[in-house]
């Protein structure tokens, strides 16, 4: 049974996305940028919308009963590939050995001009609770 992951508040209800999808014991979670909860992109470069970006993550992870350090494979697509040392730092930051795999790209835009960063995941579920079946 697939279960729909919902986050509040959530920004991907008018594009008829899901912010994630729970399938047994994996979670995938739909691409998270750096906006903050107005839906706005956050001011103070890619850092902080990297910051950003991990914390929707992180909510978005738990809400379906996983976490980051629960992370198995990570997507990050950047505007810019000459932030990859600031991709390498915020990953130091926010996951920990075994590090998921993880594959990052240089695209030409995100959905929104402002947008710098986008991390989706695959993730493994310890703990039941969150989502919203469908």
């Amino acid at each position: 049974m697939l279960e729909r992951i919902i986050t509040q508040p959530d920004p991907y209800e008018p594009y008829l996305l899901s912010q994630g999808i729970r399938f047994g014991n994996l979670l995938f979670i739909s691409g998270q940028a750096g906006a903050g909860d107005d839906g706005r992109i956050v001011d103070g470069g890619f850092i902080a919308q990297g910051e950003q970006a991990f914390a929707n993550l992180q909510r978005a992870l738990e809400a379906g009963g996983s976490s980051l350090r629960d992370v198995i494979k990570v997507t990050i697509f950047v505007t810019d590939m000459g932030h990859f040392q600031d991709v390498v730092a915020l990953r130091r930051q926010f996951f920990s050995a075994p590090y998921p795999a993880d594959t990052i790209a240089e695209i030409k835009a995100l959905y929104d001009p402002r947008a710098m960063i986008e991390i989706e995941a695959i993730a493994a579920v310890r703990q039941q609770g969150g989502g919203d079946a469908r």
